[in-house]
């Protein structure tokens, strides 16, 4: 186990690591200067009146007597501000609310995820107020102060879990800001509100180390916070906003070319967290023109054109969702209309239009209205349909006949993998996800589903003698990281698509996957080989009544398809139970097909379709 906790290591970056190192220790002998940060309290007013015209843009109905929280868990809201401390899932209410934000546990079974306190606090309600006070709705404007000022009774700077993450601070610069330019009080604030952006950047600024150190959204989120936040202080006079904005220009600069591959591929292998990366960009660009700042680099630009088009081409057009791939919390940084939480459309729309100057869907939709409440005039040029194509630097093999979407996931690891999902197959017919992945679920649950999610077994693979493909080292992360072997030169007609990959793991066990789709049918052959007991392949079927007959498994209404043929003695065939997460939080029931065998040899799986 030290062999692999030293390969992880390296592949980690030493840099990285001595970061965390460092500011774990400081912080546990109380030596960090984030832990001398002190603030006296604050109070408002922190938004005015509303003076300028009712936009042609559409409310959303978020915040205004019901949400959904991470996407998909109701709560009904009125007037008066929530319970900023209770846990919504357990009714729960934590005892660290006057504790140093930096003395409260990372995870603690006894209250749960802490993430379900986070969800209120992000602020995201600021936008969907600010929007109906634009609307000159009553009372909304009071609302809004009064929620901001009972937020900081509660939450008093630096006090609590809302303090304990500089990513949650980020979320809420961010959305305070976004309200500034709803509301047209970009250049004219009140001192309250600036005041509040202050103690926020205070809290971000001296840990923005370790948020960079995790080569994920944490340092492309902090970074953005420092930038907008930074440059509006500057922009109204405060001296302190100049240190700010150009250390966080710096790290936005340094997060796109590190952690965004030439392919696009985004540094977490996931849809979502993608999504939010490229929201937070998207706001940065915006809030860059709406003050008149200085251009990014070339090399940005190119890094953002590049990012927009991996989840254009990865996002199924006829629904806006597409494969749940990697890890999952349901983020979601611009809430600015009503459109699912499934939906990554507006934000496709958005980055292509502010990173491309084109238009990702021609007809108008609920992908427009971003556009519109941020002034951003839209295009009259329209974007070439995706198409089929690989995306090697990040391991995404994406193919594309009719309305057919197979995604191939393979090992190219630059960074963590968050999931054990080696040669995963994701397939779509229509809008069906026909073959589907499992999700997240929660990052802080009991041991069953902290490994099952992430592990092998929630993922369309092989999973060789009742392991992960890498061994797991924490609660989120796996090493060492597994590497493509071999892989085919992807073939493409207008009939067929098809291409050949494999893996060799630490112990031995080799899977080459071959993958043949044409317009009504999808062959694979899976070669496996070098396993001690027994390999397991499981397709991940969507919810729906499946039955099967000898070796051929069909859907309820029998059009579907799914054939089943080895070279060697198939020793076990059945329906089994699975589980999917599509919202943090939540998971359903879906029927999972197992094929298991004890000896090495080809399995040939045909799935037909007429949909």
């Amino acid at each position: 186990m030290l062999y692999f906790n030293l390969r992880t290591a390296f592949s980690l970056g030493l840099k990285n690591l001595t970061q965390v190192v460092l500011y774990r220790l400081k912080i546990k002998l109380g030596i960090h200067k984030v832990q001398w940060l002190n603030e006296e309290k604050l109070v408002g007013p922190f938004f005015f009146k509303n003076t300028m015209d009712i936009p042609n843009a559409p409310l959303t109905n978020r915040w205004k007597t019901s949400v959904e929280l991470f996407g998909h868990h109701p709560l009904k809201v009125n007037y008066n501000p929530p319970s900023w401390h209770k846990n919504i899932f357990s009714g729960r209410t934590n005892s660290y609310s006057n504790l140093d934000w930096w003395r409260i546990p990372d995870f603690d079974n006894n209250f749960g995820d802490i993430k379900s306190i986070w969800e209120l606090s992000r602020f995201d309600w600021v936008i969907a107020f600010s929007q109906r006070i634009r609307h000159h709705e009553k009372n909304e404007l009071a609302r809004l102060n009064n929620w901001l000022e009972n937020w900081l009774e509660n939450n008093p700077p630096y006090k609590g879990p809302n303090w304990k993450c500089a990513q949650e601070a980020s979320f809420r610069v961010i959305h305070l800001l976004i309200g500034t330019m709803i509301l047209g009080q970009t250049n004219s604030s009140s001192i309250a509100l600036k005041k509040l952006i202050i103690i926020h950047l205070r809290r971000i600024y001296p840990t923005i180390g370790y948020g960079i150190a995790q080569d994920n959204n944490h340092g492309t989120s902090e970074a953005a916070a420092l930038f907008i936040g930074g440059s509006w202080l500057q922009s109204l006079g405060e001296k302190i906003g100049q240190k700010f904005c150009n250390v966080g220009r710096k790290l936005l600069e340094n997060r796109s070319s590190k952690l965004i591959e030439q392919d696009g591929t985004f540094s977490q292998y996931s849809l979502n967290y993608h999504r939010l990366m490229l929201d937070t960009f998207s706001v940065v660009e915006i809030w860059r023109r709406h003050l008149g700042l200085k251009r990014m680099s070339s090399e940005f630009y190119g890094k953002m054109k590049n990012a927009t088009f991996w989840l254009f081409n990865m996002t199924n057009s006829l629904n806006g969702d597409g494969p749940n791939l990697g890890a999952n919390d349901s983020a979601l940084l611009i809430p600015l209309t009503d459109s699912n939480f499934r939906d990554f459309r507006p934000s496709i729309q958005l980055a292509m239009v502010v990173f491309n100057n084109m238009r990702a869907y021609k007809k108008n939709g609920v992908w427009n209205n971003q556009l519109k409440w941020l002034g951003i005039s839209i295009p009259e040029k329209v974007v070439n349909s995706p198409s089929s194509l690989i995306m090697d630097d990040g391991g995404f093999c994406v193919m594309r006949l009719n309305k057919v979407v197979l995604l191939v996931r393979y090992p190219r690891f630059r960074f963590r993998p968050s999931h054990a999902d080696a040669l995963h197959l994701d397939l779509w017919i229509n809008e069906k996800n026909l073959l589907n992945d499992a999700g997240s679920y929660s990052y802080n649950t009991n041991d069953f589903w902290l490994k099952y999610f992430p592990g092998t077994e929630s993922h369309n693979t092989i999973q060789f003698d009742n392991r992960d493909q890498m061994p797991r080292i924490s609660r989120f992360l796996f090493g060492p990281w597994l590497k493509t072997k071999i892989r085919t030169d992807f073939f493409k007609n207008n009939n067929r698509e098809s291409i050949s990959i494999g893996y060799k793991d630490l112990y031995g066990c080799c899977h080459t996957r071959t993958v043949s789709l044409s317009k009504k049918i999808l062959f694979i052959k899976d070669k496996i080989a070098g396993f001690k007991k027994n390999a397991v392949l499981r397709w991940r079927l969507n919810p729906d009544k499946w039955t099967i007959k000898r070796d051929i498994v069909f859907n309820q209404d029998k059009n579907v398809k799914i054939k089943i043929k080895s070279d060697m003695k198939i020793k076990k065939i059945s329906i089994m139970k699975g589980w999917q997460s599509k919202f943090y939080h939540s998971k359903i029931e879906i029927p999972v097909l197992e094929i298991k065998v004890t000896e090495p040899g080809n399995l040939y799986t045909e799935i037909s379709w007429n949909l």
